[in-house]
């Protein structure tokens, strides 16, 4: 089977909100907790699996982490046409940020394909 992915018309992923959230424990080297929502939309003809995850954050100072994993907030979708799937999880950073990321699945033909996440940022806000 082919390890390529390829995007489809009409599946997509939107940031719904990104909040800073200062009161979540974080650790030391990452004080600052943001929680973002965010919705896997199924717009295209074609049901499909959200099987993993592919993150990427780079802080301001251009240190960039990279993370992966199977799933979604440790769920795998299926999401029929026209139905989304949404979610709400967090990032750690040590300074302003952005992220952005890809989903990988599988459509029930067995063809794998990819939807990207688009950029946004994790803005930390002025100590008053």
């Amino acid at each position: 089977m082919s390890k390529v992915y390829r995007e489809i018309p009409g599946l997509r992923v939107e940031i719904d909100e990104v909040i800073y959230m200062p009161h979540l424990d974080a650790p030391d080297d990452r004080p600052h907790p943001f929680v973002y929502f965010l919705s896997i939309i199924n717009d295209s003809e074609q049901t499909l699996t959200i099987r993993g995850r592919k993150w990427i954050v780079k802080s301001g100072d251009g240190e960039t982490v990279v993370v992966e994993g199977s799933g979604v907030v440790g769920e795998t979708p299926l999401l029929r046409p026209g139905e989304r799937f949404s979610y709400n999880s967090y990032h750690v950073v040590k300074m302003n940020s952005e992220a952005w990321g890809t989903f990988f699945g599988i459509l029930d033909s067995g063809e794998k394909i990819r939807v990207t996440i688009p950029n946004f940022k994790l803005k930390v806000p002025p100590k008053k």
